[in-house]
């Protein structure tokens, strides 16, 4: 049966809403991707660029999605549906809110397979499987990992089984004591890494790398990436922070409270790559090695340097808590949205929306295991349903959906129901709205062109 405007909990205060976004905002993409995108794109000078559109960009698309689930404070659907009527405008641009929790649910649906793997790795770590190992084992290790589709399901299954738990305990006693303390243990992990990499690394060849700006060697095709991870780094466009911003305490700012959440998620990703850095120099690694840097390349590293089965497995746990944080996060639109629409307590619905992900999750698995029904030809192109997934998602989804909610906000959002949901001084109001209505989607336009393979540089 259908039930209307269900009241949610809300967070406690403002610092556990930011502890909670950043923990929804900080995942694989901060300690995996944003390292080796980094290092592919010229270092220093990315991240001057990377930081120039996280503030003109990503923090205005932020607000956005947030003032939708402030003003509803509903499930993103039914709050852009809100937001719209009382702007005059059609109750269609709801579509805002489904295109957001179904691109989480795809995303989820393959995300809780790689943070499998590194719950995988913590245990090789913890063991001292990865001491005195070479190239040829580590490939073997992670082959052997993926092909083997019942250990695959083991490991992802166990970390969705503890995400269905927390969720399912609701807001304040789920959601919130989880990060209350994962995010804390996070950054403690993080420093233990840095100091570790410093004491046992090449730490001046890492901050060079990371700091000194050469935009000889950052190319446009590289601001673009940097424009884009900006964007998804944090969380955007896949019904998260419109969801946590439902659950925004009264009387908070939600410019400062953004802009704290794009530092800390910033903040992490520096200090994953002062943790990786110094170790991939000082074993002259290749610091543009792509994603198989972190289950490929480092273990190798570890294997061979003091304290390694130790300091490995403190790193794959360092991984396995940011990809855990933004499962929560994933989860929970889904969850919300069967609460309010279909009657269900908090854990039915976690379950629900859970056993749907582990299903969906199958996909991933047998496209990883080699299953041959994964596998399709388009052309003279081969490609398997993970890819598909993974494509559709991060390649379409992200970007139409940033799109059209900056247009939403920007355009359909009656101009004084934004501004009190912003609630701040006129000329900040003003330049969030610029942003929306014309920066930001003119970025993610490009974003989108070249992600699809329609624009190249």
């Amino acid at each position: 049966m259908s039930r209307e405007n269900v009241t949610h909990a809300r967070w406690s205060s403002r610092f556990t809403y930011v502890l909670a976004a950043t923990g929804a905002a900080v995942g694989l993409g901060n300690i995996w991707k944003f390292p080796y995108i980094m290092g592919e794109n010229g270092g220093g000078a990315f991240v001057l660029v990377y930081l120039f559109c996280i503030f003109f960009i990503g923090i205005p698309v932020m607000m956005s999605e947030v003032v939708i689930g402030k003003f509803g404070r509903q499930a993103p659907a039914k709050s852009a549906k809100l937001l719209a009527e009382a702007s005059g405008s059609s109750p269609r641009w709801a579509v805002v809110g489904w295109f957001g929790v179904l691109t989480g649910f795809l995303i989820l649906s393959f995300y809780i397979v790689i943070a499998g793997w590194a719950l995988a790795y913590t245990f090789y770590g913890f063991t001292g499987v990865f001491d005195g190992r070479s190239a040829s084992d580590f490939n073997t290790l992670f082959s052997d990992l993926n092909a083997s589709a019942p250990q695959a399901m083991g490991w992802s299954f166990a970390l969705l089984a503890i995400t269905i738990l927390v969720v399912g305990k609701g807001v304040r006693h789920g959601l919130e004591r989880a990060v209350n303390w994962m995010m804390p243990a996070l950054f403690v992990l993080l420093v233990v890494m840095v100091l570790y990499a410093a004491n046992r690394g090449d730490f001046g060849a890492a901050v060079s790398f990371m700091f000194n700006a050469d935009f000889s060697a950052l190319s446009w095709s590289g601001v673009l990436v940097a424009l884009g991870h900006s964007f998804f780094t944090l969380s955007l466009a896949s019904g998260i922070m419109t969801m946590y911003g439902a659950y925004l305490p009264d009387n908070t700012s939600l410019v400062k409270t953004s802009v704290w959440i794009a530092v800390m998620d910033t903040v992490v990703a520096m200090l994953a790559g002062l943790a990786i850095y110094p170790i991939v120099f000082a074993n002259g690694l290749e610091p543009g090695a792509g994603p198989g840097l972190i289950f490929l390349t480092l273990p190798i590293a570890f294997g061979t340097m003091p304290l390694g089965q130790l300091f490995g497995g403190l790193f794959f746990l360092m991984l396995v808590v940011a990809a855990f944080t933004s499962a929560l996060a994933l989860i929970e639109s889904s969850v919300a949205w069967l609460v309010e629409r279909r009657g269900f307590t908090r854990m039915g619905a976690a379950m629900t929306a859970g056993t749907g992900i582990g299903l969906l999750s199958l996909l991933t698995i047998f496209s990883q295991s080699g299953a041959s029904w994964t596998q399709f030809q388009w052309g003279e192109s081969s490609f398997h349903l993970f890819d598909a997934i993974d494509y559709l998602t991060s390649n379409l989804m992200l970007p139409i959906g940033g799109f059209i909610t900056a247009l939403f906000t920007g355009y359909f959002v009656d101009k004084a129901i934004a501004h009190r949901m912003i609630d701040t001084h006129p000329v900040i109001f003003r330049i969030w709205r610029v942003s929306v209505r014309y920066v930001a989607p003119v970025a993610i336009t490009l974003v989108f062109l070249q992600l699809s393979g329609l624009m190249t540089l």
